[in-house]
């Protein structure tokens, strides 16, 4: 005879006619070794039986509540059996609520509910299960089938842990009752069991995979199967975390770790049979019988080496602290003592090497009781100021990372907290053990759903998610919502990262989605938002606490988002602009801005604020970080101004060519912005405090080419009155030409702080001046670079290019966040010496 299997289904496998059904072709397919099939009561079915004697004292709702499952039960008998096999099984179901009601009618005598008569009523649900499917396995003509009531040989008694099972006693009776058996199938109660004198008892709540692993221990089973509504253990909590995968294989240690943390394995008291048995078990779904599930024996797998990463709610901190603590023997003992006699279960104990405190973490609603029996324990060196006292932190959860692969590797927990630090979540204490297997950190409760969603995506178990908000998706917003479209699948493949879009915001109007705007249809998803602009409500909803990182990137020009970077970022959220208000504001607020990054530990890139898609301040900042040390930054800082003065060749007026330019989109929306100067100035600004020092716009020299006169009109007046600066412009031109030189307009800062933006009339081998029409060309002279600049050069405006150093700094961004991305520094950027 062939090994037995053993298959266990639960009661939402088992909750109406289409899963019973479902059930009993997967238990005709398990063949062809013998098959024991544990089952619990079909779903509901339990709540009802014990419903039933809380009512005892009101006839008519037990004879309501006895008939409703008289009726319910018989309605999933006549669509899953039929001719006698439906009769015998509703005779059996009409015998088992006679004896309901006359259960109940005694306790209603004894006005109390004795434990033997809850388990005999409570187990009713299992037979109706076990008779039921042995029928339907049989009606099939599959397999051969029949049922086992597992009082008949499962003989318990109490035990420190739960009940403990006889196992000699049950053994033997075991056998006894499969001595005349020769069916494939034998269905067994799940639940029930038996004392020693033969009263009905259970194992408690959820026991039937206790039955279903103590049965396979019993049989010496090949393995145990149980059967649920999940793939199998997955690597973390999918209501958290959607991206959870199911796990394939761990080891017992691996999976009672998870189970005692939370995951949705199988109680770990279940476990300790198939694990005395060596009986490998293995997680499956009813509902799609062909998926592989988990596997879970003495043996895992290499592949990951964190396999789930679990979080419990509901968790204080109970923190005993005191100098008296140092160097006493006992202290742990005493503390551990007087919760156990509290009945108060640890769930994690830290205390550092110091000794000066120790802290354990306990269930909410025992931390008072916890932190008073304590306090009681503690009560003589409390009042000798040995101990300074004993603090409660509730509102916490405990983040358990687990996983054997971890043992002896370095960097598992560098990589643990530091993906915890990126995202802002605070440890409170730390526990591993020395079987490296387990990690655990308690944090605070409000950081549970970020704190798993970042540690699941740092140890590669689902793509890095960011939440991502864009303002203002004008003409350089849309350009980056579109370059980001056309990479996305690439970057989602080779990254692993999510870019979520959870926010687009006008000056006008907003959308937001929880689920995230599908980038390809943003244009679709803004036309139809009619929801008023709130920035700060925008700032809110990206800084989702269930998402791990969050980024706004504000591609417009305007005052409100910069004066809100600070907050902003503060509160956790990146910021990524095009906007050079806040890169260039009055020290004062520019500083405070800087505090409230660090405070909040935001990252602030604003590559595209000087260069566009060139990388400008990445290669100040890898110069000064290097340690050279930079003599100056000249250079043409203007995307517009380049242009301008590249096409001015004397066959135009310079009017015409600056109304060109802006339909072509090279000029911030009113142009004065550039030909003002202010738009350069404020890139000297940037470029003078990435030096490292204290700048201000009014420290920089300015020629504005913007006539006095035209400055407080519209845009529309400005562009028709500009034709006064055409005679000018021209003799300024002509009188370069005669020279042999040409007209650029140059921003400059050095290390002295002085800064000047203005024409200037270069000659010809100048690097400025022979560059293409809307090149921006940067020198930097520095230490190293002394004889030979070093030079940056590439396109300075449009808002391609500008779109572009957004997308990189985003990329880079998410490089520093620890995806597996390659930062470009920016579109069509080159660097030479010259």
């Amino acid at each position: 005879m062939n090994r037995w299997t053993v298959h266990k289904f639960g009661g939402s496998s088992l909750a109406g006619i289409d899963e019973f059904a479902r059930v009993a072709r997967i238990v005709a397919d398990a063949g062809p070794s013998r098959r024991a099939v544990v089952v619990s009561a079909p779903a509901g079915v339990t709540d009802r039986l014990l419903a039933l004697l809380d009512l005892a004292l009101d006839d008519a709702e037990v004879d309501a509540g006895v008939a409703a499952l008289s009726r319910d039960l018989t309605a999933l008998a006549d669509g899953l059996v039929d001719g006698a096999a439906r009769d015998r099984w509703v005779a059996a179901l009409d015998e088992d609520l006679d004896t309901i009601r006359a259960v109940v009618a005694s306790t209603r005598l004894l006005r109390a509910v004795p434990p033997e008569a809850a388990g005999l009523v409570s187990g009713f649900g299992e037979f109706w299960s076990a008779r039921l499917l042995a029928a339907r396995v049989a009606a099939d003509a599959a397999a051969s089938a029949t049922w086992l009531d597992a009082r008949r040989f499962l003989v318990v008694g109490p035990g420190e842990l739960g009940p403990a099972v006889d196992w000699s006693a049950s053994s033997s009776l075991l056998a006894d009752a499969l001595v005349d058996v020769d069916a494939d199938v034998v269905v067994i109660t799940g639940y029930v069991a038996r004392t020693a004198a033969g009263s009905p008892t259970t194992l408690g709540r959820n026991g039937s995979d206790h039955s279903a692993s103590i049965v396979a221990k019993l049989l010496e089973a090949e393995r145990a199967v149980i059967w649920t509504d999940v793939d199998g253990v997955l690597s973390g909590d999918p209501r958290i975390e959607t991206e959870a995968s199911v796990v394939p294989r761990l080891t017992y240690d691996e999976a009672m770790e998870l189970a005692y943390f939370g995951a949705r394995v199988i109680h770990p008291s279940t476990m300790a049979p198939l694990i005395d048995a060596g009986i490998p078990l293995v997680i499956r779904n009813s509902f799609a019988p062909d998926a592989p599930g988990t596997r879970i024996g003495a043996v895992g797998d290499d592949e990951h080496r964190v396999k789930g990463i679990t979080v419990i709610d509901g968790m204080a901190l109970v923190n005993l602290r005191g100098a008296g603590l140092i160097g006493v023997p006992g202290t742990a003992a005493r503390l551990f003592d007087a919760l156990r006699e509290a009945h108060i279960s640890v769930v994690v104990i830290s205390q550092g090497s110091s000794e000066h405190s120790i802290c354990v973490a306990v269930r909410d609603e025992v931390a008072a009781d916890a932190a008073r029996v304590v306090e009681e324990a503690f009560a003589r060196e409390l009042a000798r100021g040995q101990i300074q006292a004993v603090d409660v932190q509730e509102g916490c959860a405990i983040l358990a990372v687990v996983g054997d692969g971890m043992r002896g590797v370095p960097g598992v927990a560098g990589r643990l907290f530091g993906a915890l630090g990126r995202a802002g979540v605070n440890v409170r204490a730390i526990a591993q053990g020395s079987s490296e297997r387990n990690i655990s950190a308690v944090i605070d409760g409000a950081d549970a759903r970020r704190a798993l969603r970042t540690v699941h995506t740092a140890f590669y178990l689902s793509p890095r998610t960011v939440s991502v908000g864009l303002v203002g998706p004008g003409n350089v917003g849309a350009q980056f919502l579109d370059q980001v479209t056309a990479a996305l699948e690439r970057i989602a493949r080779d990254a692993r990262l999510d870019l979520r879009l959870r926010g687009i915001t006008r000056s006008t109007r907003m959308v937001r989605s929880d689920g995230g705007i599908p980038w390809t249809a943003w244009r679709d998803a803004l036309g139809e938002a009619s929801e008023p602009a709130d920035l700060d409500a925008f700032a809110r909803h990206i800084r989702a606490d269930h998402l791990p990182h969050a980024v706004i990137i504000d591609c417009s020009a305007a005052s409100a988002p910069a004066e809100r970077y600070g907050a902003w970022m503060e509160r956790g959220i990146h910021v990524i602009t095009a906007n050079k208000l806040a890169g260039a504001a009055p020290l004062k607020a520019y500083h405070d801005m800087h505090r409230r990054r660090r405070s909040g530990g935001a990252r602030f890139l604003q590559e595209s604020t000087v260069g566009a898609g060139l990388p400008i301040l990445t290669t100040l900042r890898d110069l000064r970080t290097t340690g050279d040390r930079v003599h100056f930054v000249e250079g043409i800082l203007s995307g517009t101004l380049a242009y301008l003065f590249n096409v001015f060749d004397g066959s135009r007026p310079f009017s015409a060519l600056v109304a060109e330019a802006r339909k072509k989109g090279f000029t911030e929306p009113d142009p004065r912005d550039d030909l003002s100067g202010t738009d350069v100035a404020r890139k000297l600004v940037i470029l003078g405090r990435e030096m490292g020092l204290d700048l201000q716009l009014q420290d920089v020299e300015v020629e504005s080419l913007v006539p006095s006169e035209l400055e407080g009109v519209d845009v529309d007046g400005f562009l028709q009155g500009l034709g006064r600066v055409d005679e000018a412009m021209e003799r300024r031109r002509a009188n370069a030409a005669s020279q042999g030189r040409v007209l650029r307009f140059v921003g400059r800062v050095d290390a002295e702080g002085r800064a000047a933006a203005r024409i200037e009339a270069l000659p010809a081998e100048h690097p400025f001046a022979s560059m293409d029409l809307t090149d921006n060309v940067v020198r930097f002279v520095s230490d190293r670079y002394a004889d030979n600049a070093l030079v940056v050069r590439g396109p300075g405006a449009g808002p391609a290019v500008t779109a572009a150093g957004v997308f990189a700094d985003l990329l880079r961004l998410c490089s520093g966040l620890g995806a597996d991305v390659d930062p470009a520094g920016g579109e069509g950027g080159r660097s030479t010496r010259a």
